[in-house]
């Protein structure tokens, strides 16, 4: 099919939630360069939002799918066991502070069992704290849950009255604001270590660990929402590694399948203690073939020690942005391969997609003008300096 025939049956059929989409469709990948219908190629500086950590048709995930599809078993339910999903849940506990593990399709599902769990783990001590507070400019997911913890007004202004109740915001790395939104009946504090979707915005350590020191004199846990910066993304396998400041209960997903969906909730044994039969559940979470890839891909991550290439490729990276001497570029900021470039307001972030694209070189936004940057974690330095250059040469044209 032509690109015009696909989004002549996409503009007919398809609900229309993304708009009008990029003017391109991919049919091909290998490594970080994607091709079109017509063949021509692209430099992917996304990885389909921050998901594809080791790029396209990468052995220990091509491998992966394609002896589990051999086997004829892609999924059986939760009612048996399932040998990948508790070799998994094994990988992620030895390497995290989390003794428990449950697998959801994708982050907002993850979030979800995640606010459920927390409020679960007071009920179970007959306590009536159900609160959750969060940040400003936060994105949790999309069900009616995830979405009353996601601090943007645009995301829940449609969903009105918002549903569960008892979530509410506050400023992000403002530790007063946040102290001052707690009481009795805060069950949770959910935040992410990186602000991604929120325009690339890194907590300050001073502030997760005061956060941390709350929790602990309030009796409130703490929730981080790694969907986004896990997996070896920032420059370690999970971002709360590097702030020295360890979650009651953690969120996974994006790079956890490296392309294949998948999700976690990872939690402590204290918290995971009150979960009991029926409480949670679901019928294609930790399915055989999610948990065969993920597995296969994280133990490549963590064997070839990823987060090291992180760093260090993450700081060549910015590196090279902070060299581009537009004034369209306000700052540059972030962790390991998750980057944001912050434009003025006359160089719109959006417009400024499309014209790399145009270039071959795939890109994509945050909230407040942000250039958002999270590669696959295989980039090469020549990619990294052919994306400067074009970066360069778009920005010209503002």
């Amino acid at each position: 099919m032509t690109l015009s025939e696909i989004q002549s049956l996409d503009r007919q059929h398809f609900l229309g939630v993304f708009g009008e989409r990029l003017p391109v469709c991919f049919v091909r990948g290998e490594g970080c360069t994607l091709y079109d219908q017509e063949g021509r190629a692209y430099t992917d500086l996304f990885a389909g939002i921050a998901v594809n950590a080791l790029g396209y048709n990468h052995p220990a995930v091509t491998g992966a799918i394609l002896a589990q599809a051999q086997t004829g078993i892609l999924h059986t339910s939760n009612l048996y066991y399932v040998q990948p999903q508790a070799e998994l849940a094994a990988l992620l506990c030895r390497h995290t502070f989390a003794d428990r593990v449950f697998f959801s399709n994708s982050g907002a599902e993850a979030n979800e069992g995640a606010i459920k769990l927390a409020r679960k783990y007071f009920y179970a001590q007959g306590s009536g704290r159900y609160k959750i507070v969060s940040a400003n400019h936060s994105f949790h997911g999309r069900t009616l849950a995830t979405v009353a913890a996601t601090g943007h007004e645009d995301y829940q202004e449609p969903y009105r009255p918002l549903l569960p109740d008892g979530l509410s915001q506050v400023p992000y790395n403002d530790f007063d604001a946040l102290r001052a939104a707690v009481d009795e009946q805060t069950a949770a504090i959910l935040l992410e270590p990186v602000q991604g979707e929120g325009g690339v915005i890194p907590g300050d350590p001073a502030y997760l660990k005061a956060v941390r020191a709350l929790c602990d004199e309030r009796g409130i846990l703490l929730i981080f929402d790694e969907v986004q910066t896990g997996v070896c993304r920032t420059g370690s396998l999970y971002a709360y590694q590097q702030y020295d400041v360890i979650p009651d209960i953690m969120t996974s997903a994006k790079g956890l399948g490296c392309g294949f969906p998948i999700g976690a909730v990872l939690a402590s044994e204290r918290v995971a203690s009150a979960i009991a039969i029926g409480d949670h559940g679901s019928t294609f979470g930790g399915n055989t073939l999610a948990c065969a890839v993920s597995l296969s891909a994280m133990r490549y991550l963590i064997e070839h020690d990823f987060s090291s290439v992180a760093r260090e490729k993450g700081a060549q990276l910015m590196a090279l942005l902070r060299s581009i001497s537009s004034p369209q570029i306000i700052d540059v900021r972030g962790m390991g391969m998750l980057l944001g470039v912050q434009l003025t307001q006359d160089c719109a972030a959006k417009d400024l997609v499309r014209a790399l694209l145009a270039r071959g070189f795939v890109a994509g936004t945050a909230s407040g003008n942000v250039l958002r940057i999270a590669p696959p974690l295989i980039l090469s330095a020549a990619q990294m300096e052919a994306f400067a250059k074009a970066l360069d040469d778009a920005l010209s044209g503002f």
